[in-house]
């Protein structure tokens, strides 16, 4: 199991729900797009420096977004 299998992720709804495209929250965090859709589509993991950017930039919390899949 590769750690991007271990960890799900709400991203997409969460930016979604707030109506922000790839690119703006890419903008917001200080990431490329693709890095955006990567972490989307749990093929990259993020660091914990941009997993609480992300926070941050939805306004909540990392384990709103993030969650061990199990």
């Amino acid at each position: 199991m590769s750690s991007a299998d271990a960890l799900a992720n709400r991203l997409r709804e969460l930016r979604a729900r707030d109506g922000i495209t790839q690119a703006e929250l890419a903008e917001r965090v200080g990431v490329t797009r693709k890095t955006i859709n990567t972490v989307e589509n749990r093929v990259f993991v993020p660091s914990t420096i941009l997993a609480l950017k992300l926070a941050a930039a939805l306004g909540v919390t990392v384990e709103e977004i993030f969650q061990l899949a199990g």
